[in-house]
């Protein structure tokens, strides 16, 4: 209850603000407007138009290839989050040199209440690993289910199976896209060791980062473009 007690409402509304923040962009991404789809809704259509086109496909080597790489896209995410808590954790648990900044920098960062606040940022890491060991779990799913889809695309079970590892794949990207949110609005969650006005600047770019990035990227606007045939873009 002490440790408690020495945030100040100041902290708590930055807590508060940060953590609405974060499920607030996180549910607008994945639930959009028709008129304006995220780049993660927009991708669950290539996901399906893959696993369709992934039934014709011979050799299915690329397929392969494809969902090896984002195998070890989830592992690498998911080992460097589990060594980022490590490293935190261990910061928190090292008080002396949390001390040093504070002698560096006198009147900014409080030497008692930064290891305490720095444990929402292992709140947001621990949530980024958990995500990403499970999205990495999925893609394993789905590397199993497309094998088990036949050769032959006149079997009734075949298309049916495709779009059963499609479904599969498209919860794996989404739980990996929460974990990488989950490690953004970390780094914005080291922003409380200076206060919690610095807090809630760090969450805001964050959601602003992520909504560019989904809603008004490069990327969005090429996924979103009229479909052309190579002759109609020809000049």
């Amino acid at each position: 209850m002490y440790i408690l007690s020495l945030f100040s409402p100041a902290d708590w509304m930055a807590l508060g603000l940060t953590l609405g923040l974060w499920i607030a962009i996180g549910w607008r991404i994945e639930h959009p407007s028709r008129g304006k789809p995220s780049v993660t809704v927009l991708m669950k259509g290539y996901r399906r138009a893959w696993m369709e086109a992934f039934v014709t496909r011979q050799p299915r080597i690329f397929d392969a290839q494809i969902m090896g790489l984002l195998r070890q896209g989830t592992a690498f995410f998911a080992s460097t989050s589990l060594l980022a808590v490590g490293a935190t954790l261990a910061l928190i648990g090292n008080g002396m040199q949390i001390s040093g900044v504070t002698d560096v920098i006198p009147g900014v960062i409080n030497a008692e209440l930064a290891p305490i606040r720095l444990i929402l940022v292992v709140f947001f890491l621990t949530s980024a690993f958990l995500k990403f060991v499970w999205s990495n779990r999925l893609f394993g799913y789905c590397a199993v289910v497309m094998a088990a889809v036949p050769n032959e695309p006149d079997l009734p079970i075949t298309y049916p199976r495709a779009a059963q590892a499609a479904e599969i794949n498209i919860r794996a990207a989404l739980n990996f896209n929460r974990g990488l949110r989950a490690m953004y609005f970390a780094l914005a969650a080291l922003a409380w060791v200076l206060g919690p006005i610095p807090l809630v600047l760090g969450a805001l770019i964050v959601c602003v980062l992520l909504w560019q990035r989904e809603f008004a990227s490069l990327s969005q606007e090429i996924l979103t473009a009229p479909k052309t045939t190579t002759q109609e873009r020809a000049p």
